[in-house]
């Protein structure tokens, strides 16, 4: 990538990025619990009502639990809802988790901004990203994280408060996501961007 000498810090997404999507298997999960409105918002890539909630850290794990159980008219516990949501994540691969050490051996700081929730970011922390006999923290030096923040991407606020928080310089600083929106928000602040899309996998064009 040209000017990438310049760059000193990455800062990844996780859903899309590092985390494959399942939608489909998920929707399957929730509606083998009778939870049919739930599968919809799944369907129609829904970031809303109960779901922006949980994002933003408005609800709690239990709160969306009682609200997918009330939305549905079913009786699921809260671990089988939560299980059906964490059916949406895929592991990491790993040539993805190799890429990222190879990164921090190599000196750049790297960080984690996502939009998610404490369901799956308990999931995804413990058992998708690392290898098995690491932690979360072998990789990332910070997790940004929007129902910690209060607020999602692509709002200012959250590129705002992680500059602020990790102390780094947008001109030096590279953001990989999937959406376009989160993106060009970030662009705006100054800080470069790689759009992760099909047949453009960071870890393959990136030379960094």
């Amino acid at each position: 990538m040209a000017g990438s000498n310049e760059i000193k810090n990455i800062i990844f997404d996780m859903g899309g990025v590092l985390v494959p999507l399942n939608p489909a298997r998920c929707i399957k999960a929730f509606l083998a619990l009778g939870a049919i409105k739930t599968a919809a918002y799944v369907r129609d890539f829904r970031t809303e009502d109960l779901f922006l909630d949980i994002e933003e850290g408005r609800m709690t794990t239990a709160g969306f639990c009682e609200e997918v159980r009330r939305k549905d008219g079913i009786s699921a516990a809260d671990e089988e809802i939560e299980a059906a949501w964490n059916t949406l994540l895929e592991p990491s691969s790993g040539e993805c988790r190799e890429g990222l050490l190879r990164l921090k051996s190599l000196g750049y700081r790297l960080f984690l901004l996502s939009n998610t929730c404490d369901i799956h970011w308990r999931h995804a922390s413990r058992n998708l990203i690392p290898s098995p006999g690491r932690t979360i923290g072998d990789y990332f030096e910070r997790c940004f994280l929007s129902f910690e923040l209060r607020c999602r991407k692509p709002s200012p606020a959250i590129y705002a408060a992680t500059l602020h928080s990790a102390g780094i310089a947008p001109g030096e600083t590279l953001f990989i996501d999937d959406n376009a929106a989160n993106l060009s928000a970030a662009a705006a602040f100054g800080i470069r961007t790689f759009h992760e899309c099909e047949g453009q996998c960071w870890n393959n064009a990136l030379s960094l």
